[in-house]
């Protein structure tokens, strides 16, 4: 029997700065900072929305993220320059390590899944534009709970969907909540710390494994039995 690894894709996956560039022609020296509060203020919403019920799946939060990150910098975006933006987050880039290690992974007998925030069709198009949608097994969303991570039940989807046990199933991400979300059902976690100074949650909770980079997976699970 393989494991069972459950891929984040936003942030661990595709790297969703990739907007940087785009951001470069519209907002110019402040394009990085602009990147990186679009994306937490995306998180927030999908957090916040979460807790109140409210669903709207990921493009919305994404959609809504962006609106208010315009008006913290005080930037007059035109309808068609902030279509442009989310165009380019429904196009944006593996990380340079992702191919190698997805079939590196995938050659030593484990079962792999994607597992995202996202809404499936906005994360098959992802996948399907860097060429690695057929080296998952499937698309695990949390749009059929019309919740987000890290609420429990979303990993306990994964969980039934797969009908995997806990301490053979292994979440891969960069973000610190959703590997404690994970922890947090009994499900083992790498944390994949792509910046030095990327910081964990002081929660009391640990990832099982810490890397640097995806490639540094093969190897270091445990192998199949």
């Amino acid at each position: 029997m393989s494991l069972t690894l459950a891929f984040d894709v936003y942030g661990t996956l595709i790297d969703t700065h990739g907007v940087v560039v785009k951001l470069k022609s519209l907002v110019g020296d402040k394009a990085v900072s602009f990147s990186q509060s679009w994306r937490d203020k995306q998180l927030e919403y999908s957090f916040r929305r979460g807790l109140m019920g409210d669903y709207q799946h990921f493009g919305v939060c994404t959609r809504d993220a962006l609106e208010y990150t315009c008006r913290v910098y005080q930037i007059d975006l035109s309808d068609q320059d902030k279509d442009s933006l989310l165009a380019c987050y429904r196009s944006l880039p593996v990380f340079a390590d992702v191919v190698s290690s997805i079939n590196a992974l995938k050659a030593e007998g484990h079962a792999l899944y994607a597992f995202s925030n996202g809404h499936p069709e906005a994360v098959s198009g992802l996948l399907g534009h860097a060429g690695i949608e057929q080296l998952f097994i499937d698309i695990i969303s949390v749009d059929e709970l019309e919740t987000f991570k890290p609420a429990p039940a979303v990993y306990q989807l994964f969980l039934e969907r797969t009908q995997s046990d806990p301490e053979e199933t292994w979440l891969i991400s960069s973000n610190p909540f959703d590997v404690i979300g994970a922890v947090n059902v009994g499900m083992k976690a790498a944390w994949v710390q792509r910046s030095p100074e990327a910081v964990f949650d002081p929660w009391g909770v640990e990832p099982d494994l810490v890397v640097s980079e995806l490639t540094d997976l093969s190897g270091r699970l445990p192998g199949p039995r």
